[in-house]
């Protein structure tokens, strides 16, 4: 006797995916962090590591696209002139980091679990790049002009779009139909309920992977902010002579040290940081 199906269960896999997914966006569109980043406050270096980790997520997601290219788990999904974004993210690390960008981007160690994820997933189940497609691509296409906008002036970057290559799409002209195009092709895949179900528990995988990646960048700036700040309080002191009072503690009428502005900037910094790292993946991913 056939099973039945739960009458809440969405038919088309979009919508599966998109209901299964819905409590980390709520999460995630209520975070803090992302009101502070709506209001502008980016600064270049996180940036500037966001952009080194979405190129190597980027690279490993594309090789197994073109590996998977003409398999039938994938192929109807196969729009590289409209989505691959290689050769922006080329372009943008090439701004960002100089023309021998290649030996300096950084490559941290929750980007390369994601990227051994993508690796894994393309070589034994490709079917379930369909989940990491999804959640990259139409993520990127759908919050991609709002934050274009908000970097470009939270970074006083160029009018031209330099730098932000990444979340342009030029070859899409329409966002929103070609998003309705990407869905009808998603329902159209053959899946068993078996497979379905692994596609839609990797996409929730794929969001964690991006939250464990922006959770480590966090930790790796504030440790930097930490190692830096001794040695850049002496610099100060050092330049500035007979004021250095001005850069020391000072005594509140309870007789309690209170820490100076440059000590507390670093983590004000890092903070801000960490607000443009989490809306990065939040406002793309609640717009799907």
């Amino acid at each position: 006797m056939e099973r039945p199906q739960p009458d809440s269960m969405p038919q088309d896999l979009s919508e599966a995916l998109k209901d299964a997914t819905k409590e980390v966006h709520t999460q995630a569109e209520n975070a803090e962090f992302m009101r502070n980043f709506q209001k502008g406050q980016v600064t270049r270096e996180g940036f500037k590591l966001v952009m080194a980790s979405l190129f190597h997520v980027y690279k490993a997601l594309e090789e197994e696209i073109e590996r998977n290219k003409e398999n039938p788990v994938y192929t109807p999904l196969y729009f590289p002139e409209e989505l691959h974004r290689m050769p922006a993210l080329e372009q943008d690390l090439a701004f960002w980091f100089g023309p021998r960008w290649r030996e300096t981007v950084p490559y941290t160690q929750a980007t390369r679990l994601y990227v051994q994820r993508l690796h894994e997933v393309g070589r034994r189940e490709p079917e379930l790049l369909v989940a990491h497609a999804y959640t990259r691509y139409l993520g990127d296409l759908s919050g991609g002009q709002v934050l274009k906008k908000i970097a470009q002036k939270a970074l006083d970057l160029p009018s031209s779009g330099e730098g932000l290559a990444f979340f342009t799409f030029p070859s899409i002209a329409n966002a929103t139909k070609f998003k309705q195009l990407y869905r009808s092709r998603m329902n159209s895949l053959e899946m068993t309920p078996e497979v379905r179900q692994k596609v839609i528990e990797e996409a929730k995988t794929a969001f964690l992977l991006n939250i464990q990646l922006f959770e480590e960048l966090q930790e790796l700036l504030s440790q930097k902010a930490e190692d830096q700040s001794p040695s850049q309080t002496a610099g100060l002191r050092r330049r500035a002579g007979s004021r250095t009072q001005d850069l020391t503690p000072v005594e509140t009428p309870r007789g309690k040290p209170q820490p100076s502005v440059f000590s507390q900037a670093p983590l004000i910094r890092w903070v801000l940081t960490l607000s443009f790292l989490v809306a990065t993946v939040a406002m793309g991913l609640y717009a799907m």
